[in-house]
């Protein structure tokens, strides 16, 4: 039995979720459950024995100096909440960490643990995994969930991937098996320029998350930082003509697969989530990250001893080699 001290009752809770390596591609996950702890100033009041669950020399710990002593930060799982207020207020639990190395059960167990005193009505994970898309177009944001009834109601895909899954897979399967609702929303992040951060990819996935539990997120100085990295990544691909002539490949597969999409429930979502923001003011290996079939892929924009690496091509529309999430 879990006891929780210090931690008042909660008001219509939900859980988010986010893990650093192999479900986080661009730390874009991991980063949009950063931000919201820390525009909402959350207050840990868990964490889980790091060596319950993680090889310390994969995730190793760190040395630091406060006041003229040294200490150690040692890799694990902390658990924080915040209050989110408006006309309909309600708490966030907010989960970030490290994929574990080990005990992959026990791990979701103990989380489960933790929802269940808490009175979590709503399991979310975020991930990342690296994709076919352009970095130019708005990122690609799938959610999934093993609930049907789940899908139907919240306009969710129904998982059907097949393959290699990491954390995020396995704790949605676990909140399915114990009966908590849970939803996963994967990011689509550029596989040409994976290495972190990715601001427009974390601000995509807030945007979601925003839409599917119904708050209204402070994105700070997300939007810019997204236009900055976002020229950054132009420039870098303007340098090599390979590169831009592939990234153009990219952008016509997207748009003629996608032109059907680029009016009705979209453009309402996005009209919906300007009216809100504006009312009242108010790992297998390390630095692997999932992909759309579930294998590893690294980076083609990084400095290369023996030169830069040629692009794959990008798969024509209409094929079966189209993004998919994992669950």
């Amino acid at each position: 039995m879990i006891e929780l001290e210090g931690v008042p009752e909660l008001v219509d809770p939900v859980m988010v979720a986010a893990f650093e390596g192999w479900n986080d591609a661009g730390d874009a996950a991991s980063t949009a459950v950063a931000h919201l702890d820390r525009e909402w100033k959350g207050e840990v009041f868990a964490a889980l024995d790091a060596e319950d669950y993680y090889d310390f020399q994969v995730n190793r710990p760190t040395v630091f100096m406060e006041a003229g002593v040294r200490k150690i930060t040692w890799p694990t799982t902390r658990l924080s909440v915040v209050r989110v207020g408006g006309d309909k207020p309600r708490d966030l639990v907010l989960v970030r960490g490290i994929e574990p190395s080990m005990r992959w059960r026990s791990f979701c167990n103990e989380l489960l643990g933790f929802a269940h005193e808490l009175g979590v009505e709503l399991v979310v994970v975020l991930g990342a995994l690296l994709g076919d898309t352009p970095h130019t177009r708005p990122v690609p944001i799938s959610g999934t969930t093993s609930d049907p009834d789940l899908a139907r109601r919240m306009n969710l895909e129904e998982t059907k991937y097949e393959g290699p899954t990491g954390i995020v897979g396995v704790l949605q399967e676990a909140c399915t098996h114990a009966g908590v609702p849970a939803v996963s929303l994967w990011a689509a992040v550029p596989h040409y320029v994976s290495q972190p951060p990715n601001p427009k990819a974390t601000m995509a996935l807030l945007n979601r998350l925003e839409d599917l539990i119904d708050v209204r997120i402070p994105l700070g100085e997300l939007p810019e930082d997204a236009r900055a990295w976002q020229v950054g990544v132009d420039q870098l691909a303007a340098e090599d003509s390979e590169v831009a002539e592939y990234v153009q490949s990219l952008e016509e597969a997207r748009d003629t697969a996608e032109l059907p999409e680029a009016s009705g429930e979209a453009i309402a979502r996005e009209f919906e989530r300007y009216l809100r923001r504006h009312d009242g003011g108010g790992p297998p290996a390390p630095g692997g990250h999932a992909t759309a079939d579930g294998s590893d892929s690294t980076s083609y924009l990084r400095d290369n001893p023996s030169g830069r690496t040629r692009p794959p091509k990008p798969p024509k529309p209409g094929t079966d080699d189209d993004e998919s999430s994992e669950d």
